[in-house]
């Protein structure tokens, strides 16, 4: 006699992101999960349209149900490595799962994933870790806070002395723009471009920019001086928070308070456009980004971020506070901005 109903078992399988219907069964997923704009496929195959990596992702499923989800980028670089990345050139990613068994699951599905793509590592930006997995709390930390009810409950809701800052930036005769056409595009990447040069850091490619201004739903904010943009960033909007995500500003910026004007402009401009909170991104455990936003009146988070390691390989070393990279960085700095222009993209494309 057959039974009346069969049981059925969760099983994982890798996805194909070329297909609609898959990518928008995905995303749903997210939606519902309460994921990050890391977490979407959208962001991956941005990335992968911006600089080549490969988006990847595995699925949990039971019963013909989405039970979980891990994006993947994989991101290989002569200088570090290969690796799969949940999500590459993201802060947040990781494990979307119904429950922490569907978690261990696709945590044990990605490490054979990985030795099938020759990618050693795996890195796990946020979420579920599996037993056997290393876990730091101690690098990086978050920074979230509601946004105000109105402009000057919004500068009021800022500490004193950055509050200071800000009304000398509003005093300056400057100018602030938003949207995303070329205008915007360009005169963002001319900061952005100086800025991480001055920290010793290779900029990403200009068709990363483009394609997640495309995909996702972001937008530029740039503060001028005259003709001459001196602070830009590129934000994205998710789920009610906006994330100042890829900002910087010239030298010219810091006497002019251009940083500070330009991230309290954005406070106000994402209240406009319906969002309840800021949040801030991560930074470094006590680097000076990390300072900055404890003077703006954030709490630093830990955030959790797992790794693993094939055996017989060395763990990856991206970090750019590494001993190791310090007389690279030393040098980057000193370099031409045309020349760093050119060559930064080719490195940045494999950091992820």
């Amino acid at each position: 006699m057959n039974a009346p109903f069969t049981l059925t078992r969760e099983h994982v399988r890798p996805v194909d992101l070329r297909q609609p219907d898959e990518v928008a069964r995905i995303e749903g997923f997210v939606a519902e999960r309460g994921g990050s704009v890391f977490h979407r496929p959208a962001w991956l195959l941005a990335v992968e349209k911006g600089t080549g990596q490969c988006a990847h992702g595995l699925v949990a499923e039971k019963g013909g149900l989405l039970t979980g989800w891990l994006p993947l980028t994989e991101v290989h670089s002569p200088v570090f490595g290969r690796m799969l990345a949940s999500s590459g050139f993201a802060v947040e990613g990781g494990v979307l799962a119904a429950n922490d068994v569907t978690a261990v699951n696709l945590c044990a599905a990605v490490q054979e994933y990985a030795e099938r793509l020759s990618c050693p590592t795996v890195e796990l930006r946020g979420g579920f870790a599996a037993e056997g997995w290393t876990v730091r709390e101690d690098s990086h930390c978050g920074f979230v806070a509601p946004l105000q009810d109105d402009d000057e409950a919004q500068l009021a809701w800022i500490p004193r002395k950055q509050r200071a800052e800000v009304r000398k930036g509003l005093k300056n005769n400057l100018r602030v723009t938003k949207g995303k056409d070329s205008v915007d595009r360009e005169a963002h990447y001319e900061v952005y471009s100086e800025s991480v040069r001055n920290l010793g850091t290779p900029v990403f490619p200009n068709s990363l920019f483009d394609a997640v201004l495309d995909s996702l739903d972001g937008e530029i904010l740039t503060v001028w001086n005259g003709m001459t943009p001196v602070a830009s960033v590129l934000s994205l909007f998710h789920d009610g928070a906006v994330m100042p995500y890829w900002g910087g500003g010239t030298w010219e910026a810091r006497e002019l308070r251009a940083n500070d004007r330009m991230y309290y402009e954005l406070m106000l401009r994402a209240r406009r456009l319906g969002c309840d909170r800021f949040d801030f991104g991560r930074s470094k455990t006590g680097s000076g980004a990390w300072s900055f936003k404890k003077n703006w009146g954030f709490e630093p988070e830990p955030l959790s971020y797992a790794s693993w390691t094939a055996s017989g390989h060395e763990l990856r070393d991206a970090d750019p506070t590494s001993s190791r990279h310090q007389s690279r960085i030393a040098l980057w700095k000193r370099l031409p901005l045309t020349l760093t222009n050119r060559l930064g993209p080719l490195i940045a494309r494999g950091l992820g």
